[in-house]
């Protein structure tokens, strides 16, 4: 039994964190009409093979998914269109300008904090979801007084994803799902209006970088631009929250552990590794079997939906010893919380640095952090995410 495991108030299907081991590391789901990947090496081996299983799911499973939705969304492309368009992006996304955001990273954290007239203050709202937004605000160039615009359109989405029924209620999934659209083509007219402007009006900013990005003589199109903006906002602002949000509570349910931090600042990237292990933003990814397969010693025919579960391939006892407890020697972390493979997260190097930031000025600010435990923290409700969408906390500067 882990430590925290009363504290988990997340979606029934992420029973491992609660203990419960799937009984095969491959299931097929009655319910779901899915075929589920819980084991380790059965999620790297999907992962790592894009010919076998393709991530153009989307438009072959989600009716009146078209072409426009899903051009330029890196997640839902396979080679050869993946690689690129992912090398046209990483042109203008260089490891330069994400490390170059540091100091920025810092003073945006540093003024949030001047901002709290209060030592009891919920982490999230006050601190680890306005910081990625701002982040990313700046990088894009799009103002910073849009983010409460642009955070209810990615909520609204959420929490429809969280709505979505099994394939025994279409009615309802039809519905869910296109409320989803509607938000999200609200957040493309209005990022488009941007990339439109900076055809006319280049600025130093990423949409100026990204429109101007080019590779044998290819460019992105105004809607391979906007579709990864939007892509960057919404999992690059969900994916730092739930981090900077899940490094607390599991360091807060760790006391040893945040100890060791607070004596040891080198330990901060290796507790955010563990962090992304143990609690995975990111829940699970989807693929779809080109052909009939074999996987973790069960037959998969051509054409299935599969579940890949990244959250439990990380609690697998065949790749981490004693998974179920955090630890931050834990090394090496070979922990699939940024995925595996052609789709590794291009953002995941921006969430680390912000987690990383972040989490070095709370321990410096704050003589004491611990969760209110008298005001439980509230979970996303969505099973693709495993994450804190409030943590209240009380502490002592």
């Amino acid at each position: 039994m882990n430590a925290t495991t009363d504290l988990w108030n997340v979606h029934p299907r992420h029973r491992w964190l609660h203990g419960e081991r799937p009984s095969q590391p491959v299931e097929f789901d009655d319910e779901t009409g899915m075929w589920h990947i819980y084991g380790y090496p059965e999620a790297v081996s999907v992962l790592g093979d894009p010919a076998t299983y393709s991530s153009d799911v989307a438009r072959r499973f989600v009716p009146g998914a078209d072409q426009w939705d899903f051009d330029g969304n890196l997640t839902q492309l396979d080679p050869p269109e993946h690689k690129k368009l992912r090398t046209l992006v990483s042109r203008a996304f260089t490891p330069k300008m994400v490390a170059d955001l540091e100091s920025s990273i810092a003073k945006v954290t540093n003024g949030l904090i001047d901002e709290l007239d209060t030592d009891e203050f919920d982490l999230v709202d006050a601190i680890a979801y306005p910081l990625p937004m701002i982040v990313i605000a700046d990088l894009l160039g799009t103002p910073r007084e849009d983010r409460d615009l642009i955070k209810q359109w990615a909520d609204d989405s959420l929490a429809e994803r969280g709505q979505i029924k099994t394939k025994d209620e279409d009615g309802e999934q039809a519905r869910s799902i296109a409320s989803q659209r509607d938000d999200q083509r609200k957040m493309d007219d209005y990022l488009l209006e941007h990339v439109t402007d900076r055809r006319k009006n280049p600025k130093e900013d990423l949409l100026t970088s990204l429109i101007q990005a080019e590779v044998d003589g290819d460019r992105l199109t105004d809607n391979q631009v906007v579709n990864f903006a939007s892509l960057l906002f919404f999992a690059g602002h969900i994916t730092t929250t739930m981090l900077l949000g899940n490094t607390l509570l599991c360091l807060d349910a760790y006391p040893d552990q945040m100890a060791r931090v607070r004596e040891d600042r080198a330990l901060v990237p290796l507790a955010i590794e563990e962090s992304l292990r143990y609690l995975s933003p990111l829940a699970s990814a989807y693929r779809a079997t080109n052909v009939d397969v074999e996987l973790g010693g069960t037959r998969i025919p051509k054409d299935q939906m599969l579940e890949v579960w990244l959250a439990a391939a990380n609690r697998d006892p065949r790749q981490f010893t004693d998974p179920d407890t955090f630890d931050i020697s834990r090394t090496p972390n070979p922990h699939l919380g940024f995925s595996h493979g052609i789709h590794f997260c291009l953002g995941g190097p921006l969430a680390r640095l912000e987690g990383r930031v972040a989490l070095n000025i709370l321990l410096e600010r704050f003589a004491e952090l611990r969760v209110d435990h008298d005001r439980a923290p509230e979970f996303l409700t969505s099973p693709d995410f495993t994450g804190v969408w409030t943590l209240p906390l009380r502490t002592r500067r």
